[in-house]
């Protein structure tokens, strides 16, 4: 795929992801993914996410225009949300500023900006 299908921005304003009602990140570094046609996903710096919450998941990642990367759990008061988010550990060259973050999956957990 061309380059031209990822743009990635800084993500305007304070970011917060939540689990079950918890914030379990909050950012003001964050970066904003637009990706062909489909929706943008707010990408956060892996230091900005609590690690308590965090479990891996032998789930992988594979995406022609990000790279490889693998899934995470995310623990919630709830319980265990799996496969709640993911990082890529291998970017693609256009996608290399999305290493050493973190997204979510929206119908899963609540990312929004505060």
């Amino acid at each position: 795929m061309p380059m031209s299908n990822l743009k990635i921005y800084p993500a305007e304003g304070t970011w917060v992801v939540r689990a079950g009602g918890s914030v379990i990140g909050e950012s003001t570094r964050a970066l904003e993914l637009l990706q062909r046609d489909w929706p943008f996903v707010i990408y956060f710096p892996r230091e900005d996410i609590a690690k308590a919450v965090i479990d891996p998941s032998p789930r992988k990642l594979e995406c022609d225009d990000r790279g490889t990367g693998a899934y995470f759990h995310v623990s919630s008061p709830e319980g265990m949300i799996e496969n709640a988010g993911y990082f890529i550990d291998a970017p693609t060259e256009g996608a290399a500023q999305l290493k050493d973050y973190l997204a979510f999956d929206a119908s899963k957990v609540t990312v929004e900006r505060v």
